[in-house]
């Protein structure tokens, strides 16, 4: 009999590293791929990028209406809520064997928390690793203890994930998504990506600012010191790509809007580029700027440098072809500079991504096939050490 694995999906990004991994599971004869479509998925102002899941031959079999019309902490808070509950009933709907959830978003927490609760196993992938800048930070470790099985990017978050109380026999490093999705990509060239932009990309950033959720600045001051510093190269073009649907991301998103209509012969904004677009625009790119941790997974496979903002990403491990600076105008231009330098393409020259090579879907897929999958009970494994 055919084993139910059930992938919840809420974002563009998320969906992007899940998709190969689900192609690969829907073509398993032992196993059945279900799909909960939820969050930013089915939002106009953010693309309502569950078509994109559609056009790649998915078939969704729950949508879940999680009403993101606020972007205050109230309503991320009423919104988890709403998710909680409808994602419960899609499960009761659904019956899945094994609920399979990527990252640390408040949707997926909330997926998570209402697996849990109806008594299904959670495989959980991108543990272990952390963000300081971010209240993410607590869903994503949250999540790992409510998950039996868990698939790691490095080898030092798999050992976080142990420190969890996790049990070794069931936590694997696997790799990054990100570089297994870009190995697998037939990607667009120069010629194809600019039939859909205003301009030539002969020289341009992508650019991807998410809300510092755990700062004290408000992210639209961040915001309007990174759009000062972009000022200061006019000759980069640039390519905004939307916030998610965090607090204040509608802010910042207004602010995407009115800063490329004044110049749209240099900068253009997308809700979403999907997948194949973004991963060919970003292997084209000279540089990625922002807080995404794109920057961090797939940039360094294409040699690009990132200058990664703030607090955000802190914590993560990160290539030699990430610079880290403070959410200040000057930091960012001193750090945009050392990105574009001549010298530091020497470093990109010999980057390496910390994220592997690839293979990570069919690792996980092995990994599913061989588990009996109907476990929840387990006990907290200590682990040895001197504090």
């Amino acid at each position: 009999m055919k084993r139910n694995i059930c992938v919840v999906t809420g974002t563009r990004a998320e969906y992007g590293l899940l998709s190969l991994l689900m192609h690969k599971i829907a073509a398993t004869p032992e196993l059945n791929l279900q799909i909960v479509a939820t969050g930013t998925h089915l939002e106009p102002a953010f693309g309502s990028t569950y078509r994109q899941i559609e056009a790649d031959g998915f078939t969704i079999d729950s949508q879940v209406y999680i009403q993101l019309t606020s972007d205050t902490a109230a309503g991320v808070a009423n919104s988890t809520g709403m998710a909680l509950a409808g994602i419960a009933a899609a499960y009761a709907e659904l019956k899945p064997d094994v609920v399979l959830l990527l990252g640390d978003r408040y949707e997926i927490f909330a997926a998570a928390a209402a697996a849990s609760l109806s008594r299904i196993p959670i495989a959980h992938i991108h543990g272990g690793e952390t963000t300081e800048g971010a209240v993410d930070e607590a869903f994503r470790h949250a999540i790992s203890k409510m998950s039996y099985l868990h698939f790691t990017a490095t080898e030092a978050y798999r050992k976080r994930v142990i420190q969890l109380g996790e049990h070794p026999d069931r936590v694997y490093n696997v790799g990054g998504m990100g570089v297994d999705v870009i190995k697998n990509t037939a990607l667009l060239s120069r010629a194809e990506l600019e039939d859909s932009f205003t301009f030539a990309l002969d020289d341009f950033a992508i650019v991807t600012f998410h809300p510092e959720t755990l700062g004290n600045v408000a992210a639209g001051e961040q915001f309007s010191r990174l759009l000062e510093a972009l000022d200061a190269f006019p000759e980069l073009k640039l390519v905004f790509t939307y916030a998610n649907a965090d607090a204040d991301g509608a802010v910042i998103n207004r602010m995407i809007d009115e800063y490329s209509q004044r110049d749209p012969a240099r900068s253009i904004a997308f809700k979403s580029m999907g997948q194949r677009r973004y991963l060919s625009a970003l292997s084209l790119a000279r540089v990625v700027i922002g807080n995404s941790s794109s920057g961090l997974l797939e940039a360094p496979t294409f040699k690009v440098p990132t200058v990664n903002i703030g607090d955000r990403q802190r914590g993560r491990i990160k290539a030699d072809s990430v610079i880290d600076c403070k959410a200040e105008t000057d930091a960012i231009m001193t750090a945009l500079r050392q990105a574009l330098s001549a010298d530091f393409k020497r470093v990109l020259a010999t980057t390496e991504n910390p994220y592997g090579s690839g293979g990570a879907s069919d690792k996980i897929v092995d990994i599913i096939k061989s588990c009996s999958g109907g476990e929840l009970k387990k006990t907290f494994f200590d682990i040895d050490f001197i504090i």
